[in-house]
């Protein structure tokens, strides 16, 4: 019997000390496709996935750099988007942030090599740049429950801060039931004195992060678009949903403008990940909601947004809990238990 889902691909901070090794451990199978990532960032002068995922230890200082973790991240999304078992049926695949770059290759709008060109390529440009950085801050109490009132209030005062005289900070991240924002060092810290402490944990600054999906990035867009043709850009074979919540359908994309949004307002602007998981429950029902690896740090995300939404009458963290319970609604690839429900031979 043919399950269908939707792929969600993670984004930067996914690769973490208890990641070391992802590749090896899952991925022995796939040696021509990472020799192949490992040959282009060889031509770039930059230590392979297979030597980064190798490595003795995990050094934050080399494996969470913008140009390393963007690459190690795509790496392992790719190789786990290949490895779904026979009776999977991917309806639609979205991402969140650079998850986007590995969207675009897991629908088949990029090949596996050129994705890889272009996740390196704007993840070095990144590292390059370092303009600005990020925080994360909960709009959503430990049930999940969604609080409007409380998130309009929390971008009123991102609204305010961005107003002041050389402050800059604004919505990054609509990211379930937390929000990621992006600015300078003066908006960042003005934020931080202004909202109360969540527990020992937020607002937290997100380490080796620029202010992704700002108008801060313009320079680091600009740069892609020099870099990297339209040629690399076809049709998708699947549903694509970007970071508005909008689908590009297979043989109905116009590939120049699906290039201009990856390499424009997909960096500059707002990333709404809970409105793209909005859209994959309301436009396409499937059985799951397939998040790859590496990490589970995304899974949160996605349940919130599907409470956000009232999907499938999820309303709080203990609906959605029991709902997994009984009958596994979202799958993270980067828990052992779970990733066997969807790999083959699981």
């Amino acid at each position: 019997m043919t399950r269908t889902a939707v792929l969600i691909c993670p984004g930067r901070g996914t690769y973490n000390q208890t990641e070391l090794g992802y590749l090896a451990r899952h991925h022995a199978d796939k040696q021509q496709m990472l020799a192949g990532f490992d040959a282009l960032r060889r031509a770039a002068g930059q230590d392979g996935v297979t030597a980064l995922d190798g490595a003795d230890r995990f050094a934050p200082s080399r494996h969470t750099r913008g140009d390393n973790a963007a690459a190690l991240i795509y790496a392992c999304t790719l190789a786990d988007a290949r490895s779904l078992a026979g009776d999977i049926r991917v309806v639609a695949v979205t991402g969140n942030s650079m998850g986007w770059y590995s969207a675009l290759a897991a629908a088949g709008a990029l090949s596996a090599d050129d994705g890889f060109q272009v996740v390196n390529t704007m993840g070095t440009l990144m590292q390059e740049h370092m303009i600005g950085g990020q925080l994360v801050y909960p709009v959503v109490g430990d049930d999940w429950r969604p609080d409007p009132a409380r998130k309009a209030a929390l971008l009123d005062q991102v609204a305010g801060i961005d107003a002041r005289d050389g402050h800059s900070l604004a919505l990054s991240i609509d990211l379930g039931g937390m929000l990621v924002l992006a600015g300078d060092e003066a908006g960042l810290a003005a934020f931080e004195a202004s909202v109360p402490p969540v527990g020992d944990r937020f607002p937290m600054r997100l380490k080796n992060h620029a202010a992704f999906h700002t108008a801060l990035q313009e320079p680091v867009a600009a740069e892609g678009r020099a870099r990297l043709p339209q040629a690399l850009f076809g049709q998708p074979q699947v549903p694509l949903i970007d970071g508005r919540g909008q689908l590009w359908w297979p043989q109905a994309t116009d590939t120049g403008a699906l290039r201009d949004y990856t390499l424009g307002a997909q960096v500059t602007q707002s990333y709404d990940f809970t409105r793209a998981i909005r859209t994959a429950a309301q436009e396409f029902a499937p059985d799951l909601f397939i998040v790859t690896g590496p990490g589970n740090t995304l899974g949160g995300a996605v349940a919130q947004s599907l409470i956000a939404c009232g999907w499938d009458g999820l309303a709080d963290k203990p609906g959605f809990q029991a709902r997994q319970a009984q009958a596994p609604l979202m799958i993270s690839m980067g828990l052992e238990a779970q990733r066997a429900i969807v790999t083959r031979g699981g």
